[in-house]
């Protein structure tokens, strides 16, 4: 008799470890007590919503991963930096927040969210295992780090003809005008969120940038509002050089199109990188939780640099990291600090400054 209780409470509970929740097996070595229970709350929303700017060529691999390792279904939003900014806070205005996550790479409208007070802090389980400067206040957090760089055509720019220092840049473009006439390109900073952030950086960080603009407008700079629409005009030979781009999407470019070359300053090479943030009642925020941790992750960062997005952290085994992407670069990487300094462009007089000296340099 006691051998059959004993067999039946044997049975009892291996049948509810056969339907226990898989939550607790799915924590990380070293995350808080408790954790599994945001993994549970998390799978019991059942989806996330992401506004964002990353083209889904880079995101895909950490997509599936987060969506293969928790069955949550993610909501890919890719509205530009601008469009991803106006949605987030005209929702939020109707007390209709649509999006869990903000992903962007216009660091300044990132931090202007934050500022404004439409993200919800959140200390990351990943806190301890990433860089002091990828953490702001709890509330935002650099996923990536990103060079600044240029493209070129190479049909019409030989690789020993590329300027290495900004210095080189501006003389190159003075002593090449008529060569260059029409035929140089970046981004527009009034259409484009990364335009804006790159342009007012460079700015903020050299001496000689309004030498540069003015050296641009001298040759009738073309702008974009879009990366993808410059690389396309430098391959076809439409523009010949394309200036202050999104680096890693170029380095994944010239993987495919040989006719392409991608170069970056010896001198200086600024770095952006792609702030995450959870919206203040987001629809869906233990999912929300649960995918800035997995992004920060090892694993996260792992697909974030197998899609070509280089990693904060520096034990990814995928792509690159800060160090092999600072070697890759000359040695001269320059991150865009993730503080307060990223508000000054964004008072409406300074933006309003800034405008009217780029028309006035660019379009002379």
């Amino acid at each position: 008799m006691k051998s059959n209780k004993l067999a039946l409470l044997g049975a009892f509970f291996i049948g509810m470890s056969a339907v226990a929740p898989s939550s607790a097996q799915e924590v990380p070595a070293g995350y808080p007590e408790g954790y599994a229970d945001t993994i549970a709350a998390a799978k019991a929303e059942g989806s996330l919503v992401i506004y964002t700017a990353t083209d889904a060529a880079q995101s895909q691999r950490l997509v599936d991963a987060f969506t293969k390792k928790y069955g949550i279904k993610v909501e890919y939003n890719d509205l530009g930096n601008n469009g991803a900014y106006n949605r987030a806070i005209s929702e939020a205005a109707a007390k209709q927040v649509g999006a869990d996550i903000v992903w962007s790479g216009a660091m300044d409208l990132q931090m202007t969210l934050a500022a404004e007070g439409y993200v919800e802090p959140y200390k990351s389980a990943e806190l301890s295992n990433i860089p002091e400067w990828a953490n702001y206040q709890e509330t935002l957090y650099g996923t990536t780090v990103e060079p600044i760089g240029m493209i070129y055509n190479k049909g019409a720019i030989s690789d020993e003809d590329v300027p290495a220092t900004r210095a080189d840049l501006i003389k190159f473009l003075t002593d090449n005008k008529d060569k260059l006439r029409g035929k140089v390109a970046t981004l527009d900073p009034e259409k484009s969120g990364a335009g804006f952030l790159h342009h007012t950086n460079d700015a903020i960080e050299t001496s000689d940038f309004w030498d540069f603009a003015k050296a641009l407008g001298a040759v009738g700079l073309k702008t974009y509002s879009a990366s993808g629409s410059m690389r396309e005009t430098v391959v076809s030979g439409e523009n010949v050089l394309s200036v202050n781009i999104i680096g890693s999407y170029a380095l994944d470019w010239v993987k495919e199109s040989p006719n392409l070359g991608v170069a970056f300053g010896k001198d200086y090479t600024p770095a952006f990188s792609r702030l995450a943030a959870i919206m203040k009642d987001a629809p869906h925020p233990e999912a929300a939780k649960l995918f800035v941790d997995f992004m920060l992750s090892q694993e996260g960062q792992n697909a974030l640099a197998a899609g070509g997005l280089p990693s904060i952290r520096d034990d990814v085994t995928e792509g690159l990291n800060f160090v092999s992407l600072n070697e890759r670069v000359g040695g001269n990487l320059k991150p865009i600090g993730i503080d307060n300094d990223l508000l000054d462009y964004m008072k409406p007089q300074k933006r309003v400054e800034f405008f009217r000296e780029w028309n006035a340099a660019t379009k002379p």
